[in-house]
C-alpha cells in the first residue's frame, strides 16, 4: 500500500506545501467545477469543493474508522469507512477505489446513493464546505488501515450506531452525523 505524508494539526503551513494531487476541485451548488484550489486554502477560506464518503456494511453492521489523532482536522473522531477528495482531473469513479486502497488496504464495488452539501468548522481554524457524494458498498473481508490516516477501524451494529449518534454526536465527524441517518434509513428500507 502506498504511503502518503499527511499534515499534522495546527500545521496549515505544511498542508499548504502539499503536492499538486492535494489540489481540490471547487464546485458550485450544482457540483459544476468552477476552479481549483490548494487543500489548505480551500479549508481556510471555506470554499465549496467536491468530496466523497464511502459507507461499507456487512454482516457485523457498518464499518467505521476513528480518524488518526494527528489528522489536520477532525482527528480522533469517528467517521465512515473512507472519505476524501478526487484530485483535479480525476473522476469520482477513479478516486473512490484509489482512496479506499490507500486508507483501508482494499477496494470493493460501491455505488453512489446520494449527495449533499454541508459546511462545518472542523478545528484548527479550518472550515469543511463540501459537495459530498455518498457511496455504499458491502464488504466482510479483512481491513488493513493506513496508520497515517486511521487510528482504528471497527464494526458497529446499526442500533448501537443510531444510539451513539443521538447520545454523543460530538464523537463523530460532522459529515458522518449528517449522512449516516440517511444511509441507515435506506438500508432499513432495502432489507
Amino acid at each position: 500500500m502506498k504511503k502518503h505524508s499527511h499534515p499534522k494539526p495546527n500545521n496549515v503551513g505544511r498542508l499548504q506545501s502539499a503536492p499538486s494531487e492535494d489540489r481540490l476541485i471547487l464546485v458550485d451548488a450544482f457540483d459544476n467545477p468552477v476552479g481549483e484550489m490548494g487543500k489548505a486554502d480551500a479549508h481556510v477560506e471555506g470554499r465549496l469543493h467536491r468530496a466523497f464518503s464511502v459507507f461499507l456494511v456487512g454482516e457485523k453492521g457498518m464499518l467505521v474508522q476513528r480518524r488518526a489523532a494527528d489528522k489536520y482536522h477532525s482527528g480522533g473522531l469517528i467517521a465512515n469507512a473512507c472519505c476524501s477528495h478526487p484530485r483535479v482531473g480525476e473522476s469520482l469513479i477513479d478516486a473512490v477505489p484509489r482512496r479506499m486502497a490507500e486508507e483501508l488496504g482494499f477496494s470493493c464495488p460501491v455505488k453512489e446513493i446520494f449527495a449533499f452539501v454541508y459546511r462545518a468548522p472542523v478545528g484548527n481554524g479550518l472550515i469543511e464546505y463540501e459537495y459530498d457524494h455518498v457511496f455504499l458498498g458491502r464488504y466482510d473481508g479483512e481491513v488493513s488501515p493506513n496508520p497515517e490516516e486511521i487510528d482504528e477501524v471497527f464494526w458497529i451494529s446499526y442500533d448501537t450506531l443510531s444510539e451513539r449518534l443521538l447520545e454523543t454526536p460530538e464523537q463523530f465527524a460532522p459529515w458522518f452525523v449528517i449522512a449516516t441517518p440517511r444511509v441507515l434509513k435506506g438500508l432499513t428500507r432495502s432489507v
